[in-house]
């Protein structure tokens, strides 16, 4: 399809072309690390270590080819964007980790109690104002080192705030732009180091090699970029507003720059499948939102803001931005 001539600013133009140069797999440019190892000191004293990676600067086509099998309507049309240095867990986030969290920051107030009445509550102990009590049982009977899952991505944002408190590094949930760039590690093929559907099996925990739970993390082959389970067990939250046009109002502002998707919505994304899935649901460009069956085993009326309860298809990991050089 012929597309009508556009001119992009000098600025803009050379910020991508910087960004294109330094596309090759763990190229810093600024003197990053490649990786580091986070450890968080839980409120019993405990520590607990994770992995993080630099995804490497560069430029790549969002979305799905046209012929692509299993190729879904949000998925287009393809266009160009270009991601900025940023690092990401190696795998998602665990449940002994997002256990410290709601440990250190539960608060007693349900969520018809304003946010700002809790926060009066809980300003002496911690900023962050953290999940009310969790229906249940929140590791719904997995352990410590299976992927934390049932939050809202309000509670995933959360989680992130805290972490970055403790830290003193800027957490996030990544982009969606960021976690497929992430996901393809510098491939075009449908399942990112794979294009066969047959082939993910080392890969992936999916419906053809889950057990109907989530696994482990980390135990799977990771992708090039050294990131285990992008594909399957979780659905993993990004920061994105979900829109199904979001890709056809983004092809005219081509190449898009560290793009964080619509500046509104109702839902949000979650890209990746889970263990019960198919693998047309695995691939790169797979796009899913939270939908409404995602609340249903809540009993409360209005429903929690933190909470999914029931729901271990859903979890997240998370981003770290690169500190920019003074």
């Amino acid at each position: 399809m012929l597309k009508s001539r556009t001119f992009m600013p000098i600025a803009a133009v050379a910020i991508c072309l910087g960004v294109m140069m330094a596309a090759s797999p763990m190229a810093a440019h600024d003197g990053s690390a490649k990786k580091f190892t986070e450890t968080v000191t839980t409120k019993a004293g405990e520590k607990i270590s994770f992995d993080m990676v630099l995804i490497p600067a560069g430029n790549f086509r969002i979305g799905s080819p046209a012929n692509e099998a299993g190729r879904k309507d949000d998925e287009g049309p393809q266009h160009e964007v270009c991601v900025d240095n940023f690092y990401l867990c190696t795998t998602e986030t665990t449940i002994e980790l997002f256990m410290a969290y709601y440990q250190e920051t539960v608060s007693a107030k349900r969520d018809f109690i304003s946010t700002q009445e809790s926060e009066k509550q809980t300003e002496k102990i911690d900023a962050i104002t953290g999940p009310t009590p969790v229906y249940g049982d929140m590791t719904m009977g997995y352990e410590n080192q299976h992927p934390a899952m049932g939050m809202t991505w309000h509670n995933a944002m959360t989680f992130c705030r805290w972490l970055s408190k403790n830290t003193g590094k800027n957490y996030r949930l990544p982009t969606e732009a960021e976690w497929e760039y992430a996901c393809r590690a510098g491939t075009t093929n449908a399942f990112g180091v794979e294009s066969d559907p047959e082939k993910i099996k080392e890969l992936a925990w999916f419906e053809k090699t889950a057990d109907s739970e989530t696994s482990v993390v980390g135990k799977k082959k990771p992708n090039a970029w050294g990131l285990y389970d992008m594909l399957g067990n979780v659905r993993e939250w990004v920061c994105d507003f979900y829109s199904p046009d979001a890709y056809k109002q983004a092809v005219a502002k081509t190449p898009v720059i560290n793009t964080k998707g619509p500046e509104s919505g109702q839902v949000h994304v979650a890209r990746g499948g889970d263990y019960s899935c198919p693998a047309e649901e695995l691939r790169c460009a797979s796009r899913a939102f939270e939908e409404k069956w995602w609340r249903s085993g809540d009993p409360q009326i209005p429903k929690s803001k933190w909470w999914l309860p029931e729901m271990d298809i859903i979890g997240f990991r998370v981003a770290c931005s690169v500190e920019k050089s003074k």
